[in-house]
């Protein structure tokens, strides 16, 4: 974690949370009061880092995933990130590829970093998302799966089951799939497969 805050490392909302010492540039105080960015300072072992992605995470939820969804929202805040909530905003029932294309295609424009897709599985979402060219969705169940997701295939969209796994194993999962990094290397040759295997049948 950098010792020395400056106005590119403010994110455009949320929380900010820094190590205990962190030192802010003027221009950078500036910045957080101008975006309403709340400065948390805490210990440094309890600081985490996020791999480089972006600093907008958009989240979806069907019905099933409704209650989970609002749980993880002021997680993804404690990383600095803007969360966009496309919905759904209640527990009426809705068709979760719906909500997950509006996910995907917000990642594959490139308008946020990375997406978060819950319904009551995760399957379903999951395979709706990985329609959209330039998603690599990974359902994920566990810190393991999670890890992997990100080292081995630098997945940019994380699908959950609402039904399926605590609110305490979701935010661990959540929480290793955003401070994990892509590995590269030999990954990113077989990353290179998948591309083209996309390229072939969207022709």
């Amino acid at each position: 974690m950098r010792s020395v805050i400056t106005e590119h490392d403010i994110p455009d909302g949320g929380v900010l949370r820094v190590a205990v010492g962190t030192i802010f540039t003027p221009s950078a105080r500036d910045r957080a009061v101008e975006r309403g960015v709340r400065i948390e300072e805490v210990e440094a072992d309890r600081v985490q880092q996020i791999a480089p992605s972006g600093q907008t995470v958009a989240i979806g939820a069907d019905h099933g995933g409704f209650p989970m969804k609002q749980l993880l929202k002021p997680l993804l805040e404690e990383y600095g990130l803007t969360v966009r909530d496309v919905g759904t905003y209640q527990e009426e029932p809705v068709d979760y590829p719906d909500i997950a294309i509006q996910v995907a295609e917000l990642v594959a424009s490139g308008a946020v970093g990375r997406g978060i897709i819950v319904d009551g599985a995760g399957t379903g979402s999951a395979m709706a998302a990985n329609k959209v060219p330039g998603i690599r969705a990974a359902l994920c169940y566990d810190k393991p799966s999670a890890r992997n997701s990100r080292e081995h295939n630098d997945a940019n969209v994380l699908t959950l089951g609402g039904r399926s796994l605590t609110g305490t194993q979701a935010e661990d999962v959540v929480r290793t799939w955003l401070t994990t990094p892509f590995a590269g290397g030999r990954h990113a040759a077989r990353l290179q497969k998948i591309s083209e295997i996309e390229k072939r049948y969207s022709r």
